[in-house]
């Protein structure tokens, strides 16, 4: 794996490992369970991801479930346990399991999310290692084995972003984001377009933006019908409203021009910006800055803009 870029792991928050991480299979796939809370049978869920035959567990714990993990890593020794000092987001919880991975692929379930396809693993990690994809969403099913319509398609309308979600029906359908944050990501790929911003703390918009920078970065995430999850409840609802973080995710992904072989974001942004934004012309100044110096490093790894985007999407895929 390429050396970690010091702009994905800056100010990572302190969390303590518990756990041997004993290799349990070699598949070149780990899971990571993150915590939605809930009263579940914890050692069913690690029972389901052994029969999986996933390389290594990695369970994300924010506190409320820890009294059982000295028996869970005794009783399920490829497993480790990542203990949380502070409340992260999503994307933050998922970034810390990426420094922790140590096989090609990660797969990202929740607590109430099972995936139960005895030794399916192996066979997913085998066709996904030969996609090279950044990321690869499932199929999701709800109790009832209906499934729901998770595949992500971006529209840009009169200057205003929606997205309009679809069921997938069939493989290598686009996604612009991996739903509810569950999916197979390739670690390295993963890693070095930064994994998900810190700085946005709304997951729906935490999302939109990793899944815009994946596409506008020349990355793709699609669908597969060989990988199925099965949700116990109803998916919580994403909050789409236009939270504070939508500006941060606007200036990065929505507001840069691409031409030729590199993206600005222009100054001339910036009074539109200020007036959307209802921030004061200080404050709105400064954040406006601090993009426009963020897309100025990392210019030369766009491969088109928002508009682009949306606009050759059919064509992209």
């Amino acid at each position: 794996m390429n050396t970690i870029p010091s702009t994905f792991n800056r100010d990572l928050p302190a969390y303590t490992v518990i756990g041997k991480g004993e290799r349990g299979a070699n598949t070149g796939m780990s899971a990571v369970l993150l915590s939605r809370g809930g009263r579940y049978l914890r050692r069913s869920i690690f029972q389901d991801l052994e029969k999986a035959g996933f390389d290594y567990v990695l369970s994300i714990e924010t506190g409320k479930e820890s009294y059982d993990i000295e028996e869970l890593s005794l009783r399920y020794p490829f497993a480790q346990f990542l203990i949380l000092r502070e409340n992260l987001s999503l994307g933050e919880q998922i970034n810390i399991a990426a420094m922790e991975v140590r096989t090609p692929l990660f797969f990202v379930l929740w607590n109430d999310v099972r995936f139960t396809q005895s030794g399916g693993a192996e066979r997913i990690a085998e066709r996904i290692l030969q996609y090279d994809q950044l990321c690869t969403v499932p199929v999701v099913q709800n109790t009832h084995f209906e499934t729901l319509p998770t595949l992500i398609v971006p529209a840009l309308y009169r200057g205003f972003l929606k997205t309009i979600p679809f069921v997938p029906v069939k493989e290598g359908a686009l996604s612009l984001y991996p739903f509810d944050g569950v999916g197979v990501y390739h670690t390295e790929k993963f890693i070095n377009i930064t994994g998900y911003d810190p700085d946005i703390k709304s997951s729906y918009w935490q999302l939109m933006d990793f899944g815009f920078r994946a596409y506008l970065w020349g990355e793709k995430i699609k669908a597969s019908q060989l990988v199925k999850v099965l949700y116990d409840g109803e998916p919580v609802p994403q909050d789409t409203s236009m939270h504070p973080d939508y500006r941060r995710f606007y200036l990065k992904n929505i507001a840069p021009v691409f031409h030729g072989d590199s993206t600005l974001l222009p100054y001339r942004r910036f009074i539109s910006y200020l007036f959307k934004s209802g921030e004061g012309f200080r404050t709105a100044w400064h954040n406006f800055r601090r993009v426009r110096d963020w897309v100025e490093v990392n210019k030369y790894r766009f491969r088109m803009d928002a508009r682009q985007l949306a606009e050759l999407w059919e064509e992209t895929e």
